[in-house]
């Protein structure tokens, strides 16, 4: 058996004294997209979190590349080679988009170019001196994937990138995410949108009350989609 590279076995967390997750395990291969589905507050975006140690009151396991990451520090953490990228994007007001992008450090050889990221979102390159709070939602949300694809990070975290946009930039954010898998970059992708997640994703996992509750591959959703929307509520 190949090892994943993330594998995530029995993990707790808390925020306070709120336990959020409570035993949550999955695993995502080399060049997956795997997503995790769920109603607001099932867990998904602390799952995230708590994978890249955010979240620092957890326990159990989180190997990413063989190795566990469970009470190292988030900055250790990114430095393997994960990039998250939050669901309030996190755009810094004071500076332009091409700022924005120059910002993160590199972890690890390998990221994109500035060149690069503007051949795949040609309108950060448009609007490159403008301030990064200045632009349309959708394009915020491009910057806010643009600026971790310099990182040189192989695992992408991505929480919710179609909230809240018009559908033809959710179409686009999903060629942009095809491109990033073809590239063979490895996601794991938090989305309510189902239909969205349906459309990219390899495999899903469904998320209830802090828990993992069903799998499915993408061959298999269509068989399956009365059980999904009832997990769902869609």
């Amino acid at each position: 058996m190949v090892e994943p590279l993330l594998k995530v076995e029995g993990l707790q967390a808390w925020y306070g004294e709120s336990h959020i997750l409570h035993g949550v395990g999955f695993e995502i291969g080399r060049g997956e997209l795997v997503t995790l589905l769920g109603r607001n507050g099932a867990g998904k975006t602390t799952t995230l979190k708590s994978v890249l140690g955010i979240v620092t009151k957890r326990s159990g396991s989180v190997r990413f590349d063989g190795g566990e990451t469970v009470g190292r520090p988030s900055d250790e953490i990114a430095r393997l080679g994960l990039a998250y990228c939050p669901e309030e994007r996190g755009i810094f007001s004071s500076l332009n988009v091409e700022e924005n992008l120059l910002l993160p450090p590199q972890v690890k050889p390998g990221g994109m170019s500035l060149a690069e990221i503007y051949q795949l979102f040609p309108n950060l390159q448009e609007r490159r001196r403008s301030q990064g709070t200045k632009l349309s939602g959708g394009e915020q949300q491009m910057l806010a994937i643009g600026r971790i694809l310099r990182t040189g990070a192989n695992l992408l975290l991505l929480d919710e990138p179609t909230e809240g946009l018009a559908p033809v930039i959710v179409q686009r954010i999903g060629e942009i995410i095809r491109q990033l898998k073809a590239r063979g970059l490895t996601i794991l992708l938090v989305e309510q949108n189902f239909h969205f997640a349906v459309a990219v994703a390899d495999r899903h996992y469904i998320m209830e009350d802090g828990r993992i509750v069903d799998t499915m591959t993408a061959a298999n959703v269509r068989q399956n989609l009365g059980k999904l929307q009832a997990h769902l509520g869609v």
